[in-house]
């Protein structure tokens, strides 16, 4: 295989399709700063609250590609192994997954630093599993040794992100990216040096910790966390002219559905029938979206121009890309939701 870290034209064809799916997958995603330019490797390091929506919500921030860390696991099929690569993931064992997995990090190691030594910037979420809650899980050591590894060798810094969800179980809602102060490996190393790896990775863990916690909606107390989401973000009254709206807007929701319905519908089923981890119902959302847009874009392509009008078929066809995401704001619309 080509290193990761490398420009792919097929990449590069597809990326602004990807990006785009991205962005309709919200009614309204915020990005608030960026990362630094200044010559220092990059490692990004978010909260992980929204599975694969966490990592897609990142790599749009930039027009330039990133390279992502993901759970070994899933590298274990050679064909999903290719396909991650080409989407440029690496694979990262983690203390689950046993001691002989946990070694063969020490073969992606010199990857990353590849990719770092190239100003290709490298996203890992530092907590290591993702939670859907408005908290924060401890910092692995992970992204800790990485950074020191790196600094060794060249001047790098890792960039906190804290990624905020209207919703973690609605699609289309909304979502703040946040691109924090950089933390300065290598300032941080130098002023630390009398310690022992040990407290020097837990300092380093901390700072990065509490960076991040201050980026996003954090809610620490786990025993009282519905009683305190209650409080900072309440469902809100519906509005008079809710139901109004969503009558005059029926129609159209109506027609979205039946444009979009083999995406919508199986996307649903699985959601409601198939997923065990119910954290991963938008990321499965926006898969059908990404692989049955262009299927379905072809059909209503082919039956329009023979049905209907030219016009008529190019209206229909300009209608089509924006169905699926009036399909669930319509749905959105008549349900209840957290204020934002």
């Amino acid at each position: 295989m080509s290193e990761i870290w490398r420009k792919d034209k097929w990449y590069s064809l597809l990326r602004p399709y990807v990006d785009w799916c991205t962005r309709r997958s919200f009614t309204k995603l915020e990005v608030v700063g960026s990362l630094p330019c200044d010559g220092r490797a990059v490692i990004i390091a978010p909260n992980h609250c929204n599975t694969l929506m966490d990592a897609l919500v990142v790599l749009q921030c930039r027009r330039e590609q990133t390279v992502f860390g993901a759970r070994a696991d899933i590298f274990h099929n050679p064909t999903a192994a290719r396909a991650l690569h080409f989407l440029k993931i690496l694979p990262i064992a983690r203390k689950r997954d046993g001691f002989h997995e946990v070694a063969k990090n020490l073969e992606v190691m010199p990857v990353i630093y590849d990719v770092l030594h190239h100003d290709v910037p490298f996203c890992i979420f530092p907590e290591g599993r993702h939670r859907t809650m408005y908290s924060l899980l401890p910092i692995h050591k992970g992204v800790v040794r990485l950074a020191s590894g790196n600094a060794a060798s060249q001047p790098t810094c890792i960039v906190p992100v804290g990624l905020d969800y209207s919703d973690f179980f609605r699609y289309r809602g909304k979502c703040r990216v946040r691109f924090g102060e950089p933390i300065d490996v290598n300032d941080y190393l130098a002023a630390h040096s009398g310690e022992g790896k040990t407290a020097l990775y837990e300092g380093l863990g901390g700072v990065l910790w509490k960076k991040i916690s201050e980026l996003i909606l954090y809610i620490p107390d786990d025993e009282h966390y519905e009683e305190r989401l209650d409080e900072l973000r309440p469902v809100e009254p519906r509005k008079w002219w809710v139901l109004p709206l969503a009558v005059l807007t029926a129609p159209f929701f109506a027609l979205s559905a039946l444009l979009t319905l083999p995406m919508w519908g199986a996307a649903e089923f699985i959601c409601s029938r198939k997923l065990k981890d119910k954290a991963f119902s938008n990321s499965v959302r926006y898969l059908l979206r990404l692989a049955g847009s262009p299927l379905m874009f072809i059909i209503w392509c082919v039956l329009g121009f023979v049905f209907l009008p030219w016009w008529a078929a190019a209206a229909l066809l300009v209608y089509f890309l924006f169905s699926y995401s009036i399909f669930y704001d319509w749905l959105n619309l008549v349900t209840p939701h957290r204020r934002w």
